[in-house]
């Protein structure tokens, strides 16, 4: 993806980040056969603390097409709206985001919740060990 812009988050992006949570996430457990697992990001955002993590969007002609959030050694969430997927919005995201956090020296793990997500691993492990 070219020109893909990312910023730090702010509050009057959360309602765009609440459509690109739900939409991905809704495919990501469908796939995976866990559908009743779903929590709007209006829930799971308290739940599972987002805002406890350094959170930056990506957008494209001014619009937010997805989100990644971290901590120092963690990459937590990464969300890109369905209709940019596959055009390396999320491997931008997550090579900023790596570039952002203190790396581990011994060890990298990494946790895979989606098949389409395996072509990412050596990406990720690339970027993260460099």
């Amino acid at each position: 993806m070219d020109k893909l812009e990312i910023r730090e988050y702010h509050e009057v992006d959360f309602d765009r980040l609440c459509q690109i949570h739900d939409q991905a996430r809704k495919r990501e457990l469908e796939a995976a056969n866990l559908s009743e697992a779903f929590k709007s990001l209006k829930i799971a955002a308290y739940e599972e603390d987002l805002f406890s993590y350094n959170i930056y969007v990506g957008q494209k002609d001014k619009k937010v097409i997805g989100f990644v959030a971290f901590s120092d050694d963690e990459l937590a969430w990464l969300y890109v709206d369905p209709s940019f997927q596959k055009q390396g919005v999320g491997s931008k995201l997550i090579e900023f985001s790596l570039n952002k956090m203190k790396r581990p020296k011994k060890e990298l793990k990494i946790f895979i919740r989606h098949n389409e997500l395996q072509e990412l691993l050596t990406f990720v492990a690339f970027l993260y060990c460099r």
